[in-house]
């Protein structure tokens, strides 16, 4: 090994403090060299005590190496007495003991980064779906400068992203090319495909469909369920359906590279945004059509303003408790949503491939820090031996088959109340009548733990990665294109989809050790609603909220949405009887209207949500921060 490049600063991205609470802590951080001659130092001050400071070390069990000049850091360190309060800490070098971060990520006059701790999630910040290069501004700028100004005190317990925290399926063309700049820089792993249009990674970098045209390198498979292909040639679908998919990430490389770019600006400083314009939009000898050239253009200006806002994302992940689940977009569109696509891409070495290094670079950077014992254990040892045997094709293929048939990406956390955040893409409900019917988000085993979790909870908090209860004129649209046999053009995914996982999920809502105040918190759909929620009949009916935030950078067309909010209030009011024909005919469902006045219960605009409890789990506060600073409430009627 030899040491890092001089160009490289030893922190690429983070900290970001994971799973912290009284009796753990937990930091993600990547550097450009071996930091086991560092350690974390944690300060505590008590009224009664001066400054208490200890040195957590950073071992080699702390380290992953990906590179010769990438690292990752996955400390996670049990504590023999809990934390208090509050405390800060900083990462030092020992050799010299000077901090290894940077001065931006500093709040105020701090010397070392504050945080929160509690075993309290009564303030939750919460949100999904931050697509780069989307034209609104990043929510998550809007939260660090609302936490710069709050006490430590009044900061929030927790942030929770609740998915498509990266768009593996649809990339800007400028960001496609800064992540090809940090896997040289990076020296990222290199990987030989089966099944490709290439074999090895870097004929896939220099293909001239690399860059705009990967739409035209993706599998296919032949769809022999149709009556016409018995007649005529097999009809040929793409597995990876994303009409933006003509960027979509396919080697682990690329799915790890895209998360230091989104969470951090060092690399950003260390790369040239300009380099396509200044070789005449002219890559791998290959010239960049007009259209290309106008859509490139565009995808910049978006992209640059949300690398402006990085210094301050990285500052806001490293003072909250950040928690995170995955969603498709993590993946790619329409992950899972029906068993026939299930088989298709699973049977065809490339799709699986692909779907495999998006796990493995989600474990690495987002499902380890929510639960670290248990992904650390299953794991850590699995890709140190991968790197160290320079990604052997059979020994990559081994570990993706590992990641794919893994059933623990869902957890919970012993807060109060507690919180469940569940895993709703890889145990789905599968459809046993017809291949091309969306499977339910959860099948009958992972509802029954879920229902478990829950059994002596007075009060709860659920993370749903797609709303539980969505809009229920969006829903019968959907409804009508899977019965039309095109399920993956309007993304037909909702928990009322399939009537198994719809029935099981609302016997959990009506069973009677249900606890008393339940409150559902998801993304996904790129706009923002409250309901309240009753069951109808039922005199000791428990209170069931659900909070819908999405997303952090991303919007709905606004036209359609307005006519899908409008049809959706005319047709489905709570006395409507077109209630009856919906699966959810035994709940009562009041949607809450935000303040200021809107004439829509459905909010359309960039925003990170805000959850306040009170003491029995109920909601005092449903608020939404914009990302231009101004907030909306959902207050109760």
């Amino acid at each position: 090994m030899t040491d890092s490049k001089p160009s490289l600063p030893t922190l690429l991205a983070g900290p970001i403090l994971r799973r912290t609470l009284p009796g753990e802590i937990s930091f993600w951080a990547v550097v450009s060299k071996d930091i086991s001659h560092c350690v974390i130092r944690i300060s505590q001050e008590n009224s009664d005590k001066p400054v208490q400071a200890k040195d957590f070390l950073i071992t080699k069990e702390h380290l992953v190496q990906v590179s010769q000049h990438c690292w990752i850091l996955l400390a996670h360190y049990p504590l023999e007495q809990t934390l208090g309060h509050h405390f800060s800490y900083n990462i030092i070098d020992d050799t010299n003991n000077k901090s290894l971060l940077p001065d931006h990520l500093y709040y105020k006059v701090e010397t070392n980064l504050s945080c929160k701790v509690s075993q309290n999630a009564d303030y939750i910040m919460h949100g999904s779906c931050r697509n780069p290069h989307h034209f609104s501004d990043d929510s998550l700028v809007a939260a660090d400068n609302k936490v710069a100004l709050q006490d430590l005190p009044e900061r929030p317990d927790l942030l929770m992203l609740s998915g498509d925290q990266i768009y593996a399926d649809h990339v800007a063309g400028p960001m496609l090319d800064a992540i090809s700049q940090v896997i040289t820089l990076l020296d990222l792993p290199k990987e030989h495909f089966n099944g490709a249009p290439f074999e090895r990674c870097e004929q896939l970098y220099s293909h001239r469909h690399h860059l705009y045209g990967r739409q035209k390198l993706l599998p296919i498979y032949q769809d022999h369920s149709r009556w016409l292909s018995k007649l005529f040639d097999a009809h040929h679908a793409p597995i990876f359906s994303s009409k933006d998919c003509d960027n979509h990430l396919i080697t682990f490389s690329e799915f790890f590279a895209m998360y230091l770019l989104v969470w951090s600006p060092t690399l950003w400083k260390c790369i040239d945004l300009e380099r396509v314009e200044k070789s005449g939009f002219c890559i791998n000898g290959h010239s960049l059509s007009q259209a290309h050239r106008d859509i490139w253009m565009k995808e910049k200006s978006h992209l640059t303003k949300f690398v402006e806002g990085l210094p301050q994302v990285q500052r806001l992940l490293a003072h909250i408790p950040t928690y995170m689940i995955f969603d498709d977009h993590d993946i790619t569109d329409d992950w899972n949503l029906t068993v026939g696509w299930e088989q298709a891409a699973h049977n065809h070495p490339f799709a699986n491939r692909i779907i495999g290094n998006g796990l493995m670079a989600y474990m690495l950077c987002q499902g380890w820090g929510n639960n670290p014992t248990v992904i650390g254990q299953q794991f850590k040892g699995t890709f140190n031996d991968l790197v160290a045997g320079q990604f052997n094709q059979e020994a990559h293929n081994s570990f993706i088959t590992q990641l794919i048939r893994f059933e623990g990406w869902h957890y919970s956390l012993d807060t109060t109340p507690k919180m469940v955040i569940l895993d709703t893409r890889t145990r789905r409900w599968r459809s046993e009548s017809n291949m091309n019917k969306p499977s339910g988000l959860m099948d009958w085993e992972a509802l029954v733990e879920f229902q478990q979790e829950l059994i002596g909870q007075d009060a709860v908090i659920v993370i749903s990665p797609a709303p539980m209860f969505g809009v229920k004129f969006i829903e019968a649209l959907q409804r009508v294109m899977t019965k039309a046999g095109y399920p993956l053009v309007i993304d037909a995914e909702n928990w009322m989809a399939h009537p198994g996982s719809a029935n099981t999920l609302l016997s959990i809502f009506t069973h009677t050790q249900t606890p008393d105040n339940f409150v559902i918190l998801s993304g996904d759909v790129h706009y923002s609603f409250a309901y309240d929620i009753k069951l109808r009949y039922r005199k000791s009916s428990p209170n069931i909220y659900q909070i819908t935030c999405s997303g952090l950078k991303n919007q709905f067309p606004e036209p359609l949405l307005k006519i899908c909010d409008t049809l959706d209030k005319w047709l489905y009011t709570p006395r409507s009887p077109l209630n009856w024909f919906t699966k959810r005919s035994k709940l009562k469902i009041t949607k809450r209207k935000p303040q200021p006045s809107q004439h829509n219960r459905l909010v359309n605009h960039s925003a990170i949500g805000e959850l306040q409890l009170d003491s029995d789990g109920k909601p005092n506060t449903i608020s939404l921060l914009f990302s231009d600073g101004s907030q909306v409430k959902f207050p109760s009627r």
